[in-house]
């Protein structure tokens, strides 16, 4: 699905990915760990088609489409969705509003109509009542005033609704309480099948214990220096970053 072969990338004439190889199958959980500054946030960023990074080496494939030079709403009507670590707040725009506005400008993309009113209300409730989020909530401007836990919980919403085939979801538990962090965890497990992916990048192993990766990645300097499985996670929260430092050399 994603595949990502010496990957080097940047901004403004910065390299901060440099040589990244990561591989993404359908049905399968990638973790992506690593400590502040070392490329992750930068490498979501990259394959959602930030404008502000340059891709500068390597290659960046999404089911087997070369889309380095894609715009983000290009990536986003193929099925790549990136969940933002500080989501924006837009006045006016209710919940309901935009994502009905997402799915039909990616139904546009593909040649398709608007999704019927009654499709529509009827896919609202069956994605609202399933991660278990009040009506109420879907009717207030998308973000303005909602707490840190609502803003994830309406990131996975949409996600619910937008049904991408690749959800990057990048430090998605920042700032969460141990309940907001479970609702997040449930909705993504519950969204997860044979045919979509998710990445999920974090500081931090306590998501690892809700969402279960099948492999973990250490970035760190730009490079992924390690790869396992979940008791790589466990190993990190233990004994930090410092004895992959030992263990790999300077990076």
């Amino acid at each position: 699905m994603l595949h990502i072969k010496n990957l080097h990338a940047g901004v403004e004439e910065k390299d901060i990915l440099k040589g990244i190889n990561l591989e993404v199958k359908a049905g399968e959980v990638h973790a992506i760990m690593g400590p502040n500054g070392s490329g992750k946030s930068t490498l979501a960023s990259v394959i959602a088609g930030k404008e502000e990074f340059e891709v500068t080496k390597g290659e960046l494939t999404f089911e087997g489409e070369d889309i380095s030079e894609m715009d983000p709403e290009e990536r986003a009507h193929k099925g790549v969705f990136l969940s933002f670590q500080y989501p924006v707040e837009i006045p006016g725009v209710s919940v309901t509003n935009f994502i009905k506005t997402a799915i039909n400008e990616t139904r546009k993309s593909q040649g398709l109509e608007d999704m019927p009113a009654s499709e529509m209300l009827k896919m609202i409730k069956a994605k609202a009542d399933m991660l278990e989020i009040d009506r109420k909530f879907l009717s207030r401007s998308l973000n303005e005033g909602f707490s840190g836990g609502e803003k994830k919980r309406n990131e996975i919403f949409q996600l619910a609704m937008m049904e991408p085939k690749l959800a990057i979801l990048d430090e998605t538990d920042s700032g969460l309480d141990i309940d907001a962090l479970k609702v997040v965890a449930n909705g993504v497990n519950k969204l997860k099948s044979k045919d979509n992916a998710v990445v999920v990048i974090t500081h931090y192993q306590r998501l690892l214990d809700y969402i279960v990766p099948d492999y973990v990645h250490v970035l760190m300097g730009g490079r992924i220096v390690k790869s396992g499985g979940k008791e790589l996670a466990y190993q990190l929260e233990e004994k930090g970053y410092d004895w992959i430092k030992e263990e790999v050399g300077s990076v």
